[in-house]
């Protein structure tokens, strides 16, 4: 985290509870919360797929105020087991959603989502409008092939250098189908092989996160099994169109329409460019649509911080 970043949030605070909820397969998954157990509850949805949360997350909201609940996805994070992708599929994730919801009580939530935590989150809304009174979105990720061409493609033209990084272990016949490539290496039975590919692809998105490198970072680099088990998930939705081929989210929106909600977006976003977040304003045009200027992908530069701290305080009068 970024000290100018670090300065603009709240003060760290530790969960009040926290366990693992079982889904009836071989998933178990790791949920918190934080705050106030009487407050308006919102629900964190974390990217990647297969990042998992982290303690700067719950520093976006008011501890006062807020019923901060975070969870870590199929596969991710603390959830176990690591890496899993069987029964892993988005509709998947929204009955864990529904699970915890339940499980705490809560009728309805606010929800707050970046990347494909914004993907997870128009999903889930569209899927159960009536437990979503409102939703704060950035870096939108809708899932879509042209979405990924661009990642895996035309980003090049932007980041050359970290672009030729990712091809480099590749044949040129294989820099065709890079996805299906890194899918296959990954899943591979040669754990060397696995692991060399995952650090790879991670490395990629890391590089093209920000609007500006970030600082040098002092702490521990993840171990393989934490960077291999992201990738497998990853790639897994990916490869897969994140199982949204036969419901397109645009072709959804309609139900959210009278749903109060604030999308953030870089300007120069190259994880996910801005057409996507342009394209869901123009289906849902009572959305507030905030483009930072001087910002990319990266929920901790500090234009897109202050954004998404604004909105957390706004919905305070809100609801």
């Amino acid at each position: 985290m970024a000290n100018s970043s670090e300065t603009l949030v709240f003060p760290a605070i530790e969960p009040y509870e926290s366990g693992l909820i079982p889904t009836g397969s071989a998933h178990n998954f790791y949920y918190e919360a934080c705050g106030n157990p009487s407050g308006v509850p919102i629900l964190i949805l974390h990217g990647g797929p297969g990042s998992g949360c982290n303690p700067g997350q719950r520093r976006f909201f008011d501890p006062a105020h807020y019923r901060i609940i975070l969870f870590d996805q199929r596969g991710c994070g603390r959830s176990q087991p690591a890496g899993e992708v069987d029964r892993n599929t988005t509709p998947d994730l929204i009955e864990d959603i529904e699970r915890l919801r339940e499980r705490l009580g809560i009728e309805q939530w606010l929800l707050f989502g970046g990347s494909w935590g914004s993907t997870l989150a128009l999903a889930y809304a569209t899927t159960h409008p009536q437990r979503v009174c409102g939703m704060i979105l950035r870096g939108i990720f809708m899932a879509r092939p042209s979405e990924l061409n661009w990642f895996l493609y035309e980003s090049r033209a932007f980041f050359p250098e970290a672009w030729e990084q990712l091809v480099a272990p590749l044949a040129i016949h294989e820099r065709k189908d890079i996805l299906g490539t890194y899918y296959h290496r990954v899943f591979g039975s040669e754990p060397a092989t696995s692991v060399a590919a995952a650090h790879n692809w991670g490395s990629f998105e890391s590089s093209i996160i920000s609007l500006l490198p970030p600082p040098p970072s002092d702490s521990p680099p993840p171990a393989d099994e934490l960077v291999l088990a992201r990738a497998r998930v990853q790639l897994h939705y990916l490869i897969n169109d994140c199982f949204l081929r036969e419901t397109p989210l645009l072709d959804r929106i309609t139900v959210l329409r009278q749903t109060p909600a604030i999308i953030v977006q870089g300007r120069y976003d190259m994880v996910c460019p801005i057409i996507s977040a342009y394209e869901l304003h123009q289906a849902w045009p009572e959305a507030d649509f905030q483009v930072v200027p001087d910002a990319g992908h990266a929920s901790f530069e500090p234009g897109i911080t202050k954004a998404l701290l604004a909105a957390t305080e706004r919905f305070k009068s809100m609801l």
